[in-house]
């Protein structure tokens, strides 16, 4: 079983540029926003009380623009998250997977439901057995409970699962609950020394699949 995180690593969220340029914004500020949602998602579940992705997102945004944009403003930039864009490596490692007969599924801290938008959107979900999200069980990646909490939704023990993500925290996360991990390192330029070390690592996700499935059975 392979989990795929969703939004950068098969998803391009830096396609939200345009939408805060379509507003006035600058677009550098699509990734301090995307930051600064998964920043306050993870310290809100460590907190306790988090809440569900689109309402921290949203939050996340009126902070990032200084509250200056309307609620119509703000609809129309978070709605991009239903119309990005795949990176273009996603598509073959997914074939790959199907080739070898190994279920994969996407795993999102956001709504399911627009994960599978965007996901149709972008021609992926043919691919999926299954689009799954963390909100389920009121949480974001990374505490362990969230990765055993998958694994038993594809009803398959931690060791025989694995978790793509281009963020180096997910995969950290996923291989201390016991779970395999790959990291795609297109984002980060290389595996950073303070995370548990991955199974697999590469640039693409194509070749982080590859070396996935080369592993001992």
């Amino acid at each position: 079983m392979v989990l795929f995180d969703v939004f950068e690593t098969m998803l391009q969220v830096s396609e939200l540029q345009h939408r805060f340029v379509d507003v006035g914004r600058p677009p550098h500020e699509w990734e301090v926003f995307f930051t600064r949602t998964l920043r306050d998602g993870m310290a809100l579940t460590l907190a306790g009380g988090v809440r569900p992705f689109g309402e921290v997102a949203r939050a996340a945004l009126r902070t990032t623009v200084r509250h200056t944009l309307s609620e119509q403003a703000l609809d129309y930039v978070l709605a991009g998250f239903r119309e990005l864009p795949p990176h273009p490596d996603v598509e073959h490692a997914l074939v790959m997977l199907a080739r070898a007969r190994v279920p994969a599924y996407a795993f999102t801290h956001g709504a399911a439901s627009v994960a599978c938008d965007a996901l149709d959107g972008a021609g992926l979900r043919t691919y999926l057995r299954g689009v799954m999200s963390c909100e389920s069980i009121h949480a974001f990646k990374p505490p362990a409970r969230v990765y055993h909490w998958a694994c038993q939704q594809v009803d398959a023990p931690a060791d025989r699962v694995a978790l793509v993500a281009a963020h180096s925290w997910d995969v950290h996360g996923a291989v201390r609950a016991g779970l395999l991990g790959g990291l795609a390192t297109r984002l980060e330029g290389a595996v950073p020394d303070v995370v548990a070390r991955p199974h697999v690592a590469a640039e693409r996700l194509d070749v982080v699949v590859e070396r996935l499935l080369a592993l001992p059975a």
